[in-house]
């Protein structure tokens, strides 16, 4: 942020902690007076079984992408009130619609996210504020590339992963004109969708579509060491 140069106010919060998230809104309100767009973007993923993670683990990946974006949203509404045109934009990502084995709890946060933002829409529209939430596939992020190389989810590579700029580009066009869904890569959400009408065939289809995204894996892990991005220590792929 610090980049950004004067036009930024960094504010370091804890997303697991409430006093912490309503401390941020104090320090909007008085610098401020008010907010005009709210976006929930931070995420984790963790790679792990479900069987054998700690419930610790467990509560914290709910508590950053679920239970966190709630709480500002909650929390923000006063002041976005005060906004003449105000805005709530989630990331959502296509992990909300189509579940995934390796990411059981990441899947439930964001099939929580996505169902909740759709009611907050409905709820706040009348209320001058308009919710909307972006739904990218797998997006070419340092998270996206620890995933790849600790072995995580083949089926997001099944196409290849688009830029951060990609999914940017979205929300800005979400801030010009809004809805309540949009998707950088609508073929994408529609095959997903199709395939959700369908959940008793999720074992097959899923069969079916991991070799495709282990070789597409393959290819991404491949490109981050073109790229200067990952290296092999004693044949096994190490983020730089």
């Amino acid at each position: 942020a610090g980049s950004l140069g004067e036009d930024a106010f960094p504010y370091v919060v804890d997303l697991t902690d409430q006093e912490s998230l309503a401390g941020l809104m104090t320090y909007i309100e008085s610098e401020f007076g008010r907010l005009d767009v709210l976006i929930n973007n931070a995420a984790i993923a963790v790679v792990e079984a479900f069987d054998t993670r700690s419930v610790e683990s467990i509560s914290r990946e709910l508590n950053i992408n679920l239970v966190a974006p709630l709480i500002l949203t909650r929390l923000a509404i006063p002041l976005l009130k005060r906004s003449n045109d105000a805005r709530i934009i989630s990331t959502v990502s296509l992990g909300g619609v189509f579940p995934t084995p390796e990411s059981p709890v990441y899947c439930a946060s964001k099939f929580g996210l996505r169902g909740a933002m759709l009611s907050i829409g409905l709820d706040l529209a009348e209320k001058g504020i308009k919710v909307g939430s972006i739904l990218p596939t797998a997006t070419d992020t340092q998270m996206l590339r620890k995933e790849a190389i600790e072995g995580g989810n083949a089926l997001q590579f099944i196409a290849p992963p688009q830029s951060p700029d990609d999914v940017a580009r979205q929300v800005l066009l979400m801030l010009d004109k809004p809805c309540l869904e949009r998707t950088p890569k609508p073929s994408e959400s529609l095959a997903s969708s199709l395939a959700m009408l369908f959940p008793n065939l999720l074992p097959r289809t899923t069969r079916l579509l991991q070799k495709r995204g282990e070789k597409g894996m393959k290819k991404y892990i491949e490109s981050l060491g073109e790229r200067g991005l990952a290296h092999r220590v004693e044949g096994i792929w190490r983020l730089k």
